[in-house]
């Protein structure tokens, strides 16, 4: 989407982005390799978007394009603790209509090892296009690859919050590996504790549940075990937008490459913490993500 947001002055910054991008971005700057798949229009912001993200390294080849629309909008604000706060215009956003208007990309992804997508991917869609994902996704699975889920819940995205808690518990069903908000979590289940996140993704088909709490640190749990790893350095953000997808990204990485749990989430934490100290979900790029070597 077109991202707009709020600097020192009452001006807006104009940049991209969105969850799923976001992940892509950061995947990519931590010297993964990934292709992101999406729908935009033939206007400039859609062509603009296209040449940030192949200078970026994302891979466009399956990115659809549908004449005379205009990507999606949102608005950031940020509070005085650099909590983020966003507005969405994208009623009629083209990726809206990407399974439908294209439902062949589904078994063009059939060559790749993993397919990573959040919970406002599945908002996106229409209860039809979610049951076609979901049966595309089980088939991805029996044939060797992973699904990486990132619980992103924004409530206005959906017309019930039994809408929401019908398509998680489908995804839940099929997801390897969960990155999970607690705070979403909370939102979408009511109050409870980590442990009774974990248990209800493990004992559903997920074997890695990552569940990030904020500066209360991170729980990391599998179907024999569950590790703490605490924040190595607080700060105060400046704005937290991209805070999840950034760790995303940079764990996904270090994990594709083979590294220990335990480093993929330090790498994880490193570029969240470099991002959150910066305004805008694409931080520059002399931004230092990595810390050492991966």
């Amino acid at each position: 989407m077109v991202e707009l947001s709020n600097c020192e002055s009452s001006a807006y910054l104009l940049g991209y982005g969105g969850d799923t991008l976001n992940t892509a971005i950061y995947f990519a700057r931590c010297d993964g390799e990934v292709e992101y798949i999406t729908a935009l229009s033939d206007d400039i912001f859609s062509s603009k978007m296209l040449e940030s993200w192949r200078s970026e390294g994302v891979g466009i080849e399956h990115v659809k394009i549908i004449p005379n629309t205009v990507p999606g909008l949102y608005l950031i604000e940020n509070d005085d603790q650099g909590e983020r706060h966003f507005h969405y215009w994208r009623a009629n956003s083209p990726a809206r209509a990407l399974l439908d208007e294209f439902p062949e990309i589904l078994s063009e992804l059939d060559k790749y090892d993993a397919i990573f997508l959040s919970g406002i991917t599945l908002s996106l869609y229409s209860a039809s296009a979610r049951r076609r994902l979901f049966e595309y996704l089980r088939h991805f699975r029996a044939s060797g690859g992973l699904v990486v889920f990132d619980n992103n819940y924004r409530a206005k995205n959906w017309s019930s919050i039994s809408e929401a808690v019908e398509a998680f518990g489908e995804i839940m069903g099929i997801t390897d590996i969960a990155l999970l908000s607690m705070e979403d979590e909370i939102a979408l289940y009511g109050p409870h504790s980590i442990t009774s996140c974990t248990t209800r993704w493990l004992e559903k088909s997920a074997t890695e549940v990552i569940v990030k709490n904020g500066a209360e640190g991170i729980h990391l749990a599998d179907p024999t075990d569950t590790v703490f790893f605490d924040v190595p350095n607080v700060v105060s953000p400046v704005d937290t937008t991209a805070a999840g997808d950034s760790f995303n990204g940079a764990f996904l990485a270090a994990r594709a490459k083979g590294y220990s749990l335990e480093r993929c989430i330090r790498a994880g934490q490193f570029c969240a913490a470099q991002v959150i100290m910066h305004t805008g979900a694409i931080v520059d790029k002399d931004i230092p993500l990595i810390e050492g070597e991966l």
